[in-house]
């Protein structure tokens, strides 16, 4: 045998005992990998996922067959509400104020004006009406800004409480009392009990401050006020602990008062000293709890006996899932993303 054949001979064998035992090394290494691996999810952060979506879903009530059936309101050419068939009949008749045109859409007369003021007279004059006929209820002598969006140019102001019945788009604050903890561990977070006396959702646990944004007021004046006003947060309280926090949209369609809300939430995280205690101001809020992330967790259960307000729940899952309390392995994650701005965010 030839020297040049021998030593060809033991390169060979060289090479192939390496590529059995890097052969073996991965399949070993692979092997340890997948049985020491953790489960991405077991059975209960699957029914919990399934308890989010419950609570998310509950404010998108708007059933394509409805969203269909909508008549737009439209000002200057453009949309700004979307109107119940019927809720458009009758503001129709109420007044000589509204119509619908021969593209089947509903608009403002002649009458109502084409000023900031005039339309604002008008269409007041037309849910004073309704409101005297028992059709408009819960009067909040509140001022909602009606326009294409958030930024743009209001064509006129209505009553927070009529805003439904025209589909304009609603917006609003709600913010997640926090507190931090000392040694690390989860915040805490702030539950308010709704007053018994509150038009809606009385006597139900709610956030610890939200409101409606008004005409008038940045969102951050609203924060500080609503903070003063529903929990007695000092205002320099309020600005050294507040962050804003993205956004929620949602649309719900009421099959008792054919009303449509179309609601965009500005979500607020205020973490607050731990030695500090809310307290109620205005009678909106009857009291207040500390709960801990678990205990906000459990009552996303369908069967909770005491659940907190239904939007509510959409900003605290917004909160649940930013923070990481929620895990992008379990199914139905993308699904509560996608539920929590399937609003018109504008």
């Amino acid at each position: 045998m030839s020297v040049f054949f021998a030593t060809a001979i033991v390169a060979a064998s060289k090479a192939f005992s390496f590529r059995s035992l890097r052969t073996s090394s991965t399949r070993l290494f692979s092997s340890v990998s997948k049985s020491s691996a953790p489960p991405r999810y077991n059975e209960k952060d699957v029914q919990l996922m399934k308890n989010i979506l419950y609570r998310v879903r509950a404010v998108n009530q708007m059933p394509e067959e409805v969203r269909s059936s909508l008549i737009e309101f439209h000002i200057d050419g453009v949309c700004v509400g979307k109107v119940d068939p019927s809720i458009a009949d009758l503001v129709c008749s109420a007044d000589t104020v509204f119509t619908i045109n021969q593209d089947n859409m509903l608009t403002l007369t002649a009458d109502a004006g084409t000023t900031f003021d005039s339309r604002t007279r008008a269409v007041a004059r037309v849910m004073e009406k309704l409101r005297d006929d028992g059709i408009v209820q819960g009067w909040r002598n509140e001022d909602y800004p009606v326009s294409t969006g958030f930024y743009d140019e209001p064509f006129f102001v209505i009553e927070r409480a009529a805003a439904a019945f025209l589909g304009i788009l609603e917006y609003g604050v709600h913010i997640n009392g926090l507190v931090s903890s000392d040694d690390g561990s989860q915040p805490r977070m702030w539950i308010g009990r709704r007053s018994p006396t509150k038009s809606k959702y009385p006597g139900m646990l709610d956030h610890i401050v939200a409101g409606g944004q008004p005409a008038g007021l940045s969102l951050m004046e609203n924060v500080v006020k609503e903070c003063t006003e529903e929990a007695g947060i000092p205002e320099h309280l309020t600005l050294a602990g507040v962050r804003p926090a993205g956004a929620i949209s949602y649309e719900t369609y009421s099959t008792k008062h054919k009303a449509v809300s179309r609601v965009v939430l500005f979500n607020y995280d205020l973490y607050l000293p731990a030695d500090f205690v809310p307290k109620p101001v205005d009678g909106e809020v009857d009291e207040f709890f500390l709960w801990t992330i678990d205990q906000v967790l459990e009552s996303m259960d369908p069967d909770y006996p005491d659940p907190i307000k239904p939007n509510c729940y959409s900003v605290i899952i917004d909160y649940l899932l930013r923070e990481g309390h929620i895990s992008p392995e379990v199914p139905g994650y993308l699904d509560v993303l996608k539920e929590l701005r399937s609003g018109d965010c504008r």
